[in-house]
C-alpha cells in the first residue's frame, strides 16, 4: 500500500527553522516527483516545494521564495523540507504528494500524506 508520512512540524517561534520529512513506502517513490502543498484555515491550497524523480529539478512557492530548500534522498525514500525564518504566516498543515509528473499544481499529485502541522508563533 502506498504511503507517504510526514514529520518534523511543531510550534516554533517566528524566526526559527524546521526541517520536515516525508518518508515513502510502498510504491517506487524514487520515479516519481514529490511535492510539499500547505493548507490553513481560509488559505487555498498552495505549493511550497518540489522536486522531481532525481533531485535535479525543483521549484518553490512565491511566499516562501529564498527561506526553503527541498531535497531528496532516494536511498532513505525520503524527501526533506528545510523552512528558514519561519513568520506567522507560515502557519498551515503542510503535507508531501507523490505525482508522476513534476509540476507545481497540486492536482498533479495522485497520492497524498495526513499532513503536519506548522504553528509558528510570533
Amino acid at each position: 500500500q502506498a504511503q507517504l508520512a510526514e514529520s518534523g512540524g511543531g510550534l516554533v517561534q517566528a524566526g526559527g527553522s524546521l526541517r520536515l520529512s516525508c518518508a515513502t513506502s510502498g510504491f517506487p517513490s524514487s520515479s516519481y516527483a514529490i511535492g510539499w502543498f500547505r493548507s490553513g484555515p481560509g488559505k487555498d491550497r498552495e505549493l511550497v516545494a518540489a522536486i522531481d524523480w532525481s533531485g535535479t529539478n525543483t521549484t518553490y512557492g512565491d511566499s516562501v521564495w529564498g527561506r526553503v530548500t527541498i531535497a531528496r534522498d532516494n536511498v532513505k525514500n525520503t524527501v526533506y523540507l528545510q523552512i528558514n525564518t519561519l513568520k506567522p504566516e507560515d502557519t498551515a498543515t503542510y503535507y508531501c504528494a507523490a505525482g508522476a509528473l513534476f509540476s507545481r499544481e497540486y492536482w498533479n499529485y495522485r497520492r497524498w500524506g495526513q499532513g503536519t502541522q506548522v504553528t509558528v508563533s510570533s
